[in-house]
């Protein structure tokens, strides 16, 4: 077996050997032996010349590569390049742009915007458990917007958005804040695990549909002062910070969401510039990543240890490129 790669440098030296990547993968992808995607028998005949399988049972399409049934399938791009992409991405604390690792591999900014975006479904938590416990477990939750700061802009960009979304002023009604999108955010205190959703709005029903799905009745919830957040007091021991008064009191604070929400702007508005709503949630999917394998003080986690996780986690998610741009009749980038 390959061993872990512990820096960039070494990730590089190990995968531009095209057999050497071949066997990490492989033996992240299937540590307890190669199976065949299809039907999941182990009796399998590998076909070294072609790095290639045959599955023995009988069913169409019996060979399969380690790229079959993943992110990566049907992609032309060298498997080195993927496994460097990965690193990268998985390991850069503020993100990375697809034009800096189009560069660092060697590929089109275009192949690589879609690369980045199938490593990004890789990183997608496939099950998380519930949040919190019945015996009081501690839970935050809470929302922001992410979109342009229409004080910032030059008048003419101002005039037409305010235009295309009916002005600036926020509604309360409504939960919607004109040329931004929202994003609700829920944290595991004692698992400090976290969830974050794109949601179309902060109204009541939508906001407290999300907090019982993932938090466990009878946790302790904290929560700002937002209207939509209240009358959570009959499932959870349900507590308010007013961050107009103040923004903790003693074990009552959302400071710990709070942190999330400044390393997912910090990235957003540093590496990736502009994201339209669109996409966002797959930028929010890769940040979670990295805030729920971050080395903390019980749990040392390390640049190898996640990007072992985004490889073993390829298999059985796939994106298109129609799906990703959403539009028909686009031309896959190579």
């Amino acid at each position: 077996m390959i061993p872990d790669p512990k820096t960039l440098q070494q990730a590089i030296v190990t995968f531009s050997d095209a057999a050497k990547a071949h066997d990490y993968a492989v033996a992240r992808r299937w540590p307890n032996g190669v199976e065949c995607p299809k039907c999941g028998s182990k009796d399998v005949l590998y076909m070294g010349r072609y790095r290639r399988w045959k599955c023995r049972e009988k069913h169409p399409s019996p060979q399969f590569t380690l790229k079959t049934g993943t992110v990566m399938e049907d992609s032309p791009i060298a498997l080195g390049k993927w496994l460097i992409a990965m690193w990268m991405l998985a390991n850069c604390k503020n993100g990375i742009s697809s034009y800096e690792i189009a560069k660092a591999v060697g590929v089109s900014q275009h192949s690589c915007w879609f690369m980045m975006h199938r490593i990004r479904e890789a990183m997608r938590d496939v099950e998380i458990p519930p949040m919190g416990s019945a015996d009081g477990g501690e839970v935050e939750a809470d929302e922001t917007y992410v979109g342009p700061d229409s004080r910032k802009m030059h008048k003419s960009r101002r005039v037409k958005l305010a235009a295309e979304r009916g002005g600036y002023s926020w509604s309360t009604w409504s939960g919607v804040t004109p040329g931004k999108t929202a994003v609700q955010g829920i944290l595991d205190r004692e698992g400090r695990r976290l969830r974050a959703t794109v949601i179309p709005n902060t109204r009541r029903d939508v906001l407290q549909e999300e907090i019982p799905r993932n938090v466990v009745r009878g946790s302790r919830l904290y929560t700002d002062d937002h209207p939509s957040n209240m009358g959570l007091g009959e499932q959870y021991i349900h507590e308010v910070i007013a961050h107009t008064r103040e923004y903790v009191r003693e074990r009552v604070s959302t400071q710990g969401i709070e942190n999330f929400w400044s390393l997912l702007k910090r990235g957003l508005r540093g590496s990736y510039v502009s994201v339209e709503p669109f996409h966002l949630d797959r930028y929010v999917t890769e940040q979670v990543f990295r805030f729920n394998n971050r080395a903390t003080k019980d749990n040392k986690v390390n640049d190898a240890d996640r990007m072992a996780l985004v490889v073993s986690q390829v298999a059985g998610k796939r994106l298109t490129y129609k799906d990703l741009t959403g539009k028909e009749g686009e031309t896959e980038p190579f």
